[in-house]
């Protein structure tokens, strides 16, 4: 399997790039408006075409490139069916299968940062399990909870019973790191993450969560009604 890891300064936002070499279909995991030239470029170099493009929720830090890539390339583009992105292609439910030549994309439904965050398991022959977190599980953390449907409990439940229910060598990939990481693993953040890990309960982890008190995202007024359609600004 082809796999890239890229990378938008600004957001903060990890966009990812998955490709079967034996038909040269390609899919997209979060990728950024402002980079759809730098990533459309990058898939063709590697001799693949873009057939997928997935968002893990509707991001409220950056526009979405999904609307655009299925302008320049026909990519179906996929949400979650509770995402509120009545614009794309595909609404999935939890355990929606895509597929994307050898390669196996498997929805697990994750909400708690949003009502429609969606996690991406993802399996291919000889390789490692990963699994795509969105803002659900991040790299010792976790998204936050106090907008867009955000509930603290709920986020819980589905890290502790979707997530962490896999195997504990399962790779994980982030939509974001705000300190230089860029993957860790399932067993780590079941032993380490301080939000989510072995150390916390749910009652302290809403109690944590509630008393955040984060500034909101600088973009929160123009993304959300962007990636609501897409990325198609109104």
């Amino acid at each position: 399997m082809i796999f890239r890891q890229l990378f938008d300064k600004e957001s903060s936002t990890y966009t990812y790039l998955l490709a079967d070499p034996a038909t040269g279909e390609a899919a997209l995991i979060d990728p950024v408006l402002e980079h759809v030239a730098r990533d459309s470029k990058l898939v063709a170099e590697l001799g693949c075409r873009l057939v997928s493009v997935f968002d893990t929720h509707v991001h409220a830090d950056h526009v979405t490139g999904a609307g655009k890539l299925r302008e320049l390339t026909s990519a179906k583009t996929h949400v979650s069916a509770r995402g509120g992105a009545p614009c794309a292609d595909v609404e999935m439910q939890d355990g929606h299968v895509t597929r994307v030549g050898n390669i196996a994309l498997t929805a697990l439904a994750t909400p708690g940062h949003t009502n429609g965050c969606m996690c991406f398991l993802v399996t291919a022959e000889g390789e490692p399990l990963r699994v795509f977190t969105g803002d659900a599980l991040l790299v010792r953390g976790c998204g936050r909870t106090d907008f867009q449907e955000g509930d603290a409990a709920t986020l819980w439940r589905s890290v502790h019973e979707k997530l962490f229910s896999l195997p504990d060598d399962t790779l994980v990939y982030p939509a974001h790191d705000y300190r230089g990481f860029t993957v860790t693993t399932i067993g780590e953040e079941k032993r380490l993450n301080p939000r989510l890990g072995e150390s916390m309960t749910l009652e302290s982890f809403v109690t944590l969560m509630k008393n955040l008190d984060l500034p909101p995202p600088g973009k929160i007024h123009e993304a959300v009604p962007a990636n609501r359609a897409c990325g198609q600004r109104p």
